[in-house]
This record gives C-alpha cells, sequence and structure tokens, in this order.
C-alpha cells in the first residue's frame, strides 16, 4: 500500500514532467509554480491551493523562490474518479494547510496524518469547484462559458465536458435551473408583477421571462402562481 507523504519542497526553474499513482495536493507557502496540464495551464500562488489526481500528466516549474507544502494521498483514501480542483485558500483551507504543516514537522505520528488525510480526501469529495460557486452567486446575470473556464482555469473546449461530469448537466442547464427554482419561490412567496421578478432574475422583460418560463415548465408563470398558491 502507498504511504502519505507530507512534506516542504521546492521547485527549479526548468520545467519538469511526470504524473503520479497517487492524488497529490500543493498549497503554496512562498513563491509560485506554474503548472501545466493536458486541460489546464495555472500559476499557483499562496493565495490558492491545487489537487491534481492519480494518473495526470503535468508539467511544472517556479521562476522565483519557493516552497510548498506537498501531501502525496494514496489511491485508498481517495474516490475511484477525481479531477483536478483550483481551490481559494478560504479559512477552512488555511486551517488545514496548518494542521499539515504542524503533521510535516512531526513525521513520527503516522496515525494523526491519516486521519488527516482522511479529512482532506472527504473535503475534495464535497468541495464545491470555484466556477461552480460562481454561478450560485452570480446566475441572475448574464455568464459566459469562457468566463467560467477560465476560473477553472480550463481550456473552454474541455469545461463543459468536465462540468456534465461534475454535475450531470451543461453549464446552460445548470444555470437555468437555479433560475427557474428562484422563479418558481418568487412566484409562490411574493406578490410580485412579472415585470419584477424578470428583472430580478436578470430578464431584459417580463415576455420573454414568461416565454422562458412556459417552455421550461409547461405553463405561464401567472397560472402557475395561481395552481400552487390555490
Amino acid at each position: 500500500m502507498q504511504s502519505i507523504t507530507c512534506e516542504k519542497r521546492s521547485y527549479s526553474r526548468e520545467f519538469h514532467s511526470h504524473q503520479h499513482e497517487f492524488g497529490q495536493f500543493l498549497f503554496p507557502l512562498q513563491g509560485s509554480l506554474d503548472i501545466k496540464t493536458k486541460w489546464q495551464d495555472i500559476k499557483l500562488d499562496p493565495d490558492y491551493c491545487f489537487y491534481l489526481p492519480p494518473g495526470s500528466d503535468h508539467n511544472y516549474r517556479s521562476m522565483d523562490r519557493n516552497e510548498f507544502l506537498i501531501l502525496d494521498i494514496p489511491t485508498a483514501y481517495l474516490p475511484e474518479e477525481s479531477s483536478s480542483m483550483y481551490i481559494q485558500l478560504d479559512q477552512q483551507w488555511s486551517s488545514i494547510r496548518y494542521l499539515l504543516l504542524e503533521e510535516a514537522g512531526n513525521q513520527g505520528n503516522a496515525s494523526s496524518l491519516a486521519d488527516l488525510t482522511r479529512f482532506v480526501a472527504g473535503k475534495l469529495q464535497i468541495a464545491k469547484p470555484p466556477s461552480i460557486d460562481y454561478i450560485h452567486k452570480h446566475y441572475k446575470e448574464s455568464i459566459r462559458l469562457e468566463a467560467l473556464a477560465k476560473i477553472e482555469h480550463y481550456h473552454p473546449a474541455y469545461y463543459s465536458a468536465w462540468f456534465k461530469k461534475k454535475t450531470g448537466k451543461s453549464p446552460k442547464g445548470y444555470i437555468s435551473d437555479l433560475r427557474l427554482k428562484e422563479a418558481k419561490h418568487l412566484l409562490m412567496s411574493t406578490s410580485w408583477s412579472m415585470s419584477v421578478i424578470s428583472g430580478e432574475l436578470g430578464f431584459e422583460n417580463s415576455s420573454s421571462f414568461t416565454r422562458w418560463f412556459t417552455r421550461c415548465e409547461g405553463i405561464a408563470p401567472q397560472k402557475y402562481r395561481i395552481l400552487k398558491n390555490g
């Protein structure tokens, strides 16, 4: 069985290329790292961390003085399939980095490191990718596919396939579902007019909102409100 490795590493200015049969988390401590995979091109700095799944070919180099905390996760801890993930270091991920730093300096406690690694792998499975988080905050606005791909540092040609694998829906379908859920909520919980609701959901006018809602639900929003509210 593969062993867990948690240690500090530094990287050279020359590009190196490899893959590994385990998952790997990279937490920048100082400097940045250029990482290129088949579909991503990332400059990783201390505000983010990055997860590489097993078997992912990647090129990497650092053009500045650098130090990274690396966690190599055996496949036994990981789901059957996982994709790379570019994650902003919020308070919780910063706390995880701090705990891993403690473990890196205390390699004698294998049980504690195993528990922490299990927690990190579990969080990886439920973590919401940045572009999906962005959609939930901005779905009422116009969102371009290229903008979402850029958030994940994916090429647009790959992003749609990745998104569908992640959510079971296309980006357009996912956004539409969020809008529809909010539209139903507003129709049932407010007495707002169609023009106010359409504006709230980012439609140009009430006519375009009504056409869209009818196409999605098979019933006009006005009739939906009457039907659901009795």
